[in-house]
């Protein structure tokens, strides 16, 4: 059988209205349970499996999911490919609520809230992490959003923000002043597990507000967010059943390869309780 290309479900999308004969999977990774069960099923005539990222209800806030043990559980399941969807901010005038961008960068602004490794415990590996998106992937989505009819925008800077609070207004100009894109809370974390899990991995960033800074706008409040989030929620799905099987047409991407060189220490070092809980991250 074919891998299942994995979808995360960010804010407003918890569930997949095309998805056909469905499925729930729980897992337990040896980083905990994952934000939900996994629904697995058929989209656009392609296997999929599916884990909105703050589980369905929207119960966890973006300091407590489970990030680790959500890719760990897309690598079990056989994913190879990450669409991941995301509500943001926009932080420049041409990224309009309703448009789609898709970033090729991120910049942080958390506080090491959570853990953004498998390594550690006697196994160091250092990712090559200067391109955290993978081009193959985001290429393939471009495509499919532009067929969807969406207001595309391809490349820009995701700044990662701590959360739950929005911005303050100075911190809102300082993103701006820096041409940076969008602003969210979620993906960076789910970029760098991702490429360590040698799993490709792009985001669909849904803009739904201007955060702080329009002076012809109010500031963001969850209101504001919510209206958006339902109408961004049947564009997003509309570009998933034109993305699914553009990506499951696609072979390889660099990703794929990620930990080939990345880790430094001697396999004769490595302590077994450690590989044991890192096998199939090591393969």
């Amino acid at each position: 059988m074919p891998n299942p290309i994995g979808i995360i479900g960010g804010s407003g999308l918890y569930q997949l209205a095309a998805f056909t004969g469905t499925s729930e999977t729980r897992l337990q990774t040896p980083f905990g349970a994952p934000s939900d069960a996994y629904m697995q099923g058929s989209l656009a005539g392609h296997e999929v499996v599916f884990l909105p990222r703050h589980a369905r209800g929207h119960k966890l806030l973006p300091s407590e999911i489970p990030h680790r043990a959500n890719i760990h559980g897309f690598k079990q399941l056989g994913v190879r490919w990450i669409i991941s969807i995301s509500a943001v901010g926009s932080l420049q005038h041409q990224y309009a609520p309703g448009d789609v961008v898709l970033p090729d960068q991120f910049f942080d602004r958390t506080k090491g809230r959570t853990p953004d490794t498998f390594f550690g415990n006697g196994i160091v590996a250092h990712i090559t992490f200067g391109d955290p998106i993978s081009s193959e992937l985001q290429d393939v989505l471009h495509v499919a959003a532009q067929a969807a009819g969406a207001k595309v925008h391809q490349g820009g800077t995701y700044v990662n923000m701590e959360g739950p609070q929005f911005s303050t207004r100075a911190e809102s100009e300082t993103y701006r002043a820096s041409g940076h894109a969008v602003v969210g809370m979620t993906n960076l974390v789910e970029a760098k597990l991702a490429r360590e899990a040698q799993i490709a991995y792009a985001t669909v960033a849904m803009v739904t507000d201007y955060d702080c800074w329009h002076p012809d706008h109010d500031h963001v409040t969850v209101e504001m967010v919510i209206s958006w989030l339902h109408k961004n929620t049947e564009l997003a799905q509309k570009i998933l059943l034109e993305a699914v099987p553009k990506v499951a047409a696609l072979t390889h991407a660099k990703a794929h390869e990620a930990l080939k060189y990345a880790i430094l220490t001697p396999r004769e070092h490595w302590p077994a309780e450690t590989v044991e809980k890192l096998k199939l991250i090591l393969g």
